[in-house]
């Protein structure tokens, strides 16, 4: 499958997922991500949205989405349903993360969780020089429009995970022109973690 028009977060998403896993995306958007899986690699995939015009596109794409709430939580989910639990974009958002993260690895073996960094480079030159909430690519709403409640950095998720007992099993950072590879708290625009409880490490 060609990729080359795929968004970066969207391709490495779609690396690390196995094939023929069982996917669950919350908050999927128009399920881009899904029909990529679900096309590509044979995935079965279920979605999570609250967007009822987001749901519409997802059904006409042939995708399984339900309309709710995120931090209504995962209960109606049994223990390990799915293989993997992707919460790419939407985490800082989300207003009870910490329940909604121990919730998707009960609900699967590992989590995909991307988000924006906020201490991107020209954040904290924005923040130190005009004192300004800053605005970013990855952020780019005003501080009275903006969909996030949450702003977190790389570090700030790591020493979640370390706090959690979770695994880092890979960890992806984003720049304006591809991966970064040194001091992505800084230079990254976004971040992907793979992340699980069990012990067993990914190759």
């Amino acid at each position: 499958m060609d990729l080359s028009k795929t968004q970066i977060d969207h391709r490495l998403i779609y690396e690390i997922i196995q094939p023929g896993a069982r996917v669950l995306d919350l908050g999927c958007g128009t399920g881009e991500l899904l029909q990529l899986l679900a096309e590509g690699k044979d995935c079965k995939v279920q979605g999570i949205e609250l967007d009822e015009q987001a749901i519409y596109q997802c059904v006409e794409k042939g995708l399984s989405v339900f309309h709710g709430d995120i931090d209504s939580g995962l209960s109606e989910y049994p223990d390990k349903s799915f293989d993997y639990v992707i919460l790419n974009q939407s985490m800082q958002q989300v207003k009870r993360v910490d329940y909604v993260i121990t919730e998707s690895l009960r609900v699967a073996d590992k989590a995909i969780i991307g988000f924006p960094n906020f201490t991107y480079l020209s954040s904290r030159l924005m923040l130190f020089f005009r004192g300004k909430a800053p605005i970013t690519p990855s952020l780019p709403y005003h501080w009275y429009d903006t969909p996030n409640i949450h702003f977190l950095s790389i570090a700030d998720f790591r020493y979640y995970c370390r706090v959690k007992n979770i695994r880092t099993l890979k960890a992806y950072f984003l720049g304006k022109k591809g991966l970064v590879r040194f001091w992505p708290n800084l230079f990254a625009l976004n971040a992907i973690f793979l992340i699980s409880h069990d012990k067993l490490q990914e190759n």
